[in-house]
């Protein structure tokens, strides 16, 4: 039985492209795995805070010394870890913002990078603690094209993820895009040749 996590960050609710395409790799990935568990945290209906002094200062601190407060923000951070640890397979939803990820999903990654946890740093450097099996999925959403072309230096969303779970130890990844959703003659069509085009593998 696989466990399946499912990240959503678009705000857009039903009329999202990036959710539509995410859904469309969850459908995939239970046709394949009958039985597969799916969980979803949603980071538009359960944000996760904006990273302030006293969340660094609790991933910094001892556990010994934490306060009531810190007690909370550890929990939390852990708990949202927990859910990377268990799952088999991670399908993050990332529609394109301003050439970078949602802020919801860089908020989920700050509460996510801990030392000791999804990493940590011995005399090699640093290494990622999340089991190196796991499969990740990235459904990427665009109004323009960043696959290839002049604008794919401005590609700082799929680049990024890939970067964060690399550090964690995820480097099996597999990118699905629908782009050009804001471009005539392209727009009416991509996210259906997207969800198409879906293999798992």
């Amino acid at each position: 039985m696989k466990n399946i996590l499912h990240i959503i960050s678009s705000p857009r609710a039903e009329i999202s492209a990036s959710r539509k395409l995410g859904n469309a790799v969850v459908e995939k990935i239970k046709e394949k795995y009958s039985g597969a568990v799916v969980k979803e945290r949603d980071l538009t209906k359960n944000p996760v805070p904006l990273l302030e002094q006293k969340h660094i200062n609790t991933f910094f601190s001892p556990a010994e010394s934490y306060s009531s407060e810190q007690v909370e923000i550890h929990e939390y951070s852990t708990g949202l870890i927990a859910e990377l640890q268990e799952a088999d397979i991670i399908v993050v939803d990332s529609p394109m913002y301003n050439f970078s990820v949602p802020a919801t999903l860089r908020a989920y990654f700050d509460f996510t990078s801990r030392a000791g946890y999804t990493f940590k740093y011995d005399e090699n450097g640093p290494k990622g603690l999340l089991n190196n099996n796991k499969k990740l999925y990235i459904a990427f959403t665009s109004g323009n094209i960043y696959s290839e072309g002049p604008y794919q230096i401005y590609d700082s969303n799929v680049p990024y993820i890939k970067n964060v779970f690399g550090f964690y130890g995820v480097s099996d990844a597999s990118v699905f895009r629908a782009e050009g959703l804001a471009i005539p003659g392209i727009m009416e069509t991509s996210l259906e040749k997207a969800i198409e085009a879906i293999t798992i593998d």
